[in-house]
């Protein structure tokens, strides 16, 4: 009797410590349990809060030289295109302008797409050296804004060419490597025709 009456303490003793240790383990678990909750409701936030500017961020110093050249350049192209329009006086400055407006028109509409991607901010306006090209420029008609037309777009062509191969080759925004690379094909050939047509005014 003694021995049964032992062993059902020994039972007993054993079931209680086997409830504490389950009681121990669900209150970790449920503790845990809340922690990932609380995690899994601020990680959101947190990436929501920095996904804007990721690429911005990531985006190297040449990058964004060249983004902001190339959009100045190709603001400054088109109002100069739709000068060549009017104030010329040769078919082939007009002609010359008009292909220069739509191309680079198009060019920054590509350019402003990339940077809407990219959260990135393009200037909206010309600094100071290509604002004076440009009212230069609106201050001549007829023969004298031809040639100097037909000059600038020349000079102005040959520096963007050497900007665009240089991020084509070594820029480290995929995107903008490959807008670079996309529209060299376009800006030599500009070069080509502003060649011929100043040539043609010696």
């Amino acid at each position: 009797m003694k021995n049964s009456i032992l062993t059902i303490f020994a039972v007993a003793a054993l079931v209680s410590c086997n409830k504490k240790e389950t009681q121990t383990t669900d209150a970790g678990t449920d503790s845990s349990g809340t922690e990932m909750t609380n995690d899994s409701m601020t990680a959101p936030t947190d990436s929501t809060m920095t996904s804007e500017n990721t690429n911005a961020a990531t985006l190297s110093d040449q990058d964004k030289k060249f983004a902001d050249a190339a959009a100045m350049g190709g603001m400054m192209e088109v109002m100069l295109g739709d000068l060549a329009k009017t104030n010329g006086s040769s078919a082939s400055v007009k002609s010359l302008g008009a292909m220069m407006a739509k191309d680079h028109g198009m060019a920054n509409e590509e350019l402003k797409s990339w940077a809407a991607t990219a959260g990135y901010t393009l200037p909206t306006s010309l600094d100071a050296e290509k604002q004076k090209m440009v009212d230069d420029m609106k201050a001549l008609k007829g023969a004298d804004f031809d040639k100097m037309y037909a000059s600038a777009m020349v000079t102005d062509h040959q520096k963007d060419i050497a900007e665009f191969k240089k991020q084509a080759s070594s820029g480290m925004d995929a995107s903008l490597k490959g807008f670079a690379g996309k529209t060299l094909p376009t800006l030599e050939h500009h070069l080509m025709e502003a060649e011929k047509v100043k040539a043609s005014m010696k």
